[in-house]
């Protein structure tokens, strides 16, 4: 007969004490703020982005917080640095047990216009780049016979579009993100390796403000009439990384405001 396991009640920890968590797209917007929250609840973040200069405040922000950082040179278009990353950050921290896709691009030009480098930035970043990370990180963790939890940022875009915002790539990278990450539960569920997704509404980001600065006022386009914060993300965060979601893989949560039909 299977063992039956006892929990605390409530059985609601998000203390990420003893873990190392890299956030990618660190040097602004929801990374920034995904690396903080993490810091904030115990674990030690490696921050990677291209903007290595945001990198070194953030990480002297997360020193205050009494835990360790270090700032990871990273363009995920470019395979060699995201093995270069990962072992960077292991060299610094240890090894690499919580992972969030972060980084990603828009497109904001209309399919039958996109040049083919844009095509080929935008496939690389968000879908060719985070996959390449995610193998990068479970290969080394299920050698060293260690769990982990990755968490991907979708987009709500990936379930719906409406063609105003010249998104089509970017819904498309999204959507896939989505499909990525219900397949990599599939192939590591049996390491203890967790992978989930995020697919937020319209948030305040860099990206975000571009598409105000051509659209106007997104915010009142929504149910709510507003745009969300990304601290409105910290808690799906620390549930699909924290003790507490172990019996939850791929899921995708969408943390959007109502912004979407259901």
């Amino acid at each position: 007969m299977t063992e039956r396991l006892t929990f605390p009640l409530p059985y609601a920890s998000t203390d990420l004490t003893g873990q190392v968590a890299l956030v990618t797209g660190a040097s602004a917007g929801l990374g920034r703020r995904f690396a903080r929250t993490l810091a904030a609840a115990g674990a030690d973040v490696a921050v990677a982005a291209r903007r290595v200069d945001r990198l070194t405040e953030l990480a002297t922000e997360i020193e205050g917080l009494g835990r360790a950082c270090v700032p990871v040179p990273l363009d995920m278009t470019d395979a060699a640095q995201i093995t270069a990353a990962v072992q960077t950050a292991e060299d610094a921290l240890g090894p690499v047990t919580i992972l969030v896709n972060n980084a990603g691009v828009a497109d904001a030009v209309r399919a039958h216009k996109m040049p083919l480098e844009l095509v080929d930035a935008v496939l690389d970043t968000n879908v060719r780049g985070p996959y390449l990370l995610s193998c990068e990180v479970a290969r080394r963790l299920i050698a060293a016979k260690l769990p982990g939890r990755i968490v991907n940022l979708s987009s709500i875009l990936g379930y719906q579009y409406d063609g105003s915002a010249a998104a089509t790539l970017y819904s498309v990278s999204k959507a896939a993100i989505a499909r990525m990450t219900e397949v990599l539960a599939v192939e590591w569920v049996r390491y203890g390796i967790n992978v989930n997704a995020i697919a937020p509404g319209l948030v305040s980001s860099e990206m975000t403000d571009g598409m105000v600065s051509r659209l106007g006022d997104l915010g009142a386009r929504t149910p709510r009439k507003r745009i969300g914060d990304p601290a409105q993300l910290d808690s799906t965060l620390l549930y699909l990384v924290a003790p507490s979601s172990e019996f939850v893989t791929g899921t995708i949560v969408k943390v959007d405001d109502g912004q979407s039909p259901r």
